[in-house]
């Protein structure tokens, strides 16, 4: 262990950049910090809104035990949370990307460090570093490629992302703590001003120290640190600006151009942004046409079967409400028409506290098919099964006959294509 193969004597010697040291690095760590603790929080928020403890059919991560000690019951106001909750949660984290490869870049040469271990406290520093690495590595390529609509990993993402993340952010606080002190004494050895005043020609390796980080032979500077930090920033940028617009909405829209949803859906009053169209899960006509009925079911047993035509002639109300989706993408408020989910409650023999319901939508095929909604979000006053939207009826691919809305819920809550709703007691059912 002490006198290491010829092969690997002089390997670190080959990472020659002038511009690796404890000082970028710790700047880029420092970013890092600043946002990784706020995917966190917001991705925890995210899984929240699905309301995983209100029903196992909400459930995705039935195995969590004491990681979801934090669950909350999602809140119906304000109607924009997740809207802006998920948001932000993809768009930073698409924009920390060059600044989490940067840092990958700027740490390299740690990968050839010998001998591998050298204490016990230099071994869990090693274990964290493998862990915060490929955690790292997974949850961005993983949250991109959801983004994406690419799902080419194993299994669900949902669980995969939801553990992926309790592993990576458990070793980046032991990292945190192992090197915070050495980020700290590093980020003060240098002047930040200096350092941006400081062009190519001028730029000097930074003093060889226990890290291990700066080049025993370094190259010719190339590039500034400046210059360095602001190709990571005018990546980070590019990225802000070709994916903020599908949660911003509104003329920004048209600038998300990486985003799946970015595309123009049309015009007319159906023009905004859909996540499965009737096809793509498999309707049939005959799941939507003249023979399509809904059938609402109360914890007593009662029940009735509703056309179309009678639920227009429900008593109607209007809310203005967006869709969001876990994807980051998101409307504008529409418009929504239809009968509220209390007076449907009602008519099967909960008028003074409508319970949850479990709606269940005509689709063959696909994910979110069935969903809980909680006692709140059912006795919201804009919680509605919607029939119209802007004016117009729903268009197929937008949940023509009937569709759920719901406000501050996740966009696969706001179910299409409902066919049953049972009040109350569900359990044989789910």
């Amino acid at each position: 262990m002490s006198h290491p193969p010829r092969t690997h004597r002089d390997r670190r010697a080959l990472w020659r950049s002038p511009l690796r040291g404890p000082w970028l690095t710790s700047v880029l760590g420092l970013i890092l910090l600043f946002g990784l603790p706020v995917l966190f929080v917001t991705g925890l928020l995210s899984y929240a809104a699905y309301n995983p403890d209100l029903s196992p059919v909400n459930d995705q991560t039935p195995d969590k035990g004491l990681l979801g000690f934090y669950l909350f019951s999602w809140p119906t106001n304000p109607s924009w949370l997740y809207r802006v909750n998920q948001g932000v949660h993809v768009t930073l984290g698409i924009v920390l990307v060059p600044v989490l490869l940067a840092k990958l870049w700027s740490v390299i040469p740690k990968l050839f460090t010998w001998p591998p271990v050298r204490s016990v406290g230099h071994g869990l520093e090693r274990l964290s570093l493998l862990a915060l690495v490929g955690g790292g590595l997974f949850e961005f390529a993983t949250g991109v490629l959801n983004v994406q609509l690419d799902y080419i990993f194993p299994g669900s993402f949902y669980p995969l992302h939801f553990y992926g993340a309790w592993i990576f952010m458990a070793a980046l606080v032991v990292h945190v703590a192992l090197r915070f002190p050495v980020m700290v004494r590093a980020l003060r050895g240098r002047d930040l001003r200096a350092e941006l005043r400081t062009r190519a020609p001028d730029t000097k390796p930074e003093p060889p120290d226990e890290t291990g980080l700066v080049s025993p032979r370094p190259a010719a500077p190339t590039m500034s640190r400046r210059g360095a930090l602001g190709m990571v920033g005018t990546g980070s940028f590019a990225l802000l600006v070709v994916t903020a617009g599908q949660s911003i909405g509104g003329p920004l829209r048209e600038t998300a151009v990486l985003a799946p949803r970015g595309r123009n859906p049309g015009s007319g009053p159906n023009g905004f942004q859909i996540n499965k169209t009737a096809m793509a899960v498999g309707l049939r006509a005959r799941d939507i046409g003249p023979d399509w009925r809904l059938v609402v079911r109360g914890a007593t047993g009662r029940e009735t079967v509703l056309t179309r035509e009678q639920l227009l002639r429900l008593p109607r109300h209007g809310a203005a409400l967006p869709i969001a989706c876990v994807e980051g993408w998101s409307t504008s408020d529409q418009r929504w028409d239809g009968v509220r989910l209390a007076d449907l409650a009602a008519l099967v023999g909960h008028a003074d506290r409508p319970p949850t319901v479990l709606v269940e939508s005509v689709q063959r095929h696909g994910s979110f098919r069935r969903v809980v909604l909680s006692e709140v979000q059912v006795r919201d006053s804009r919680s509605l099964l919607a029939l119209r939207v802007n004016g117009a009826d729903l268009s197929p691919d937008h949940g023509y006959p009937a569709r759920v809305i719901v406000p501050g819920a996740p966009g696969v809550h706001n179910t299409k294509w409902v066919g049953r709703l049972t009040f109350g007691n569900f359990e044989e059912t789910a």
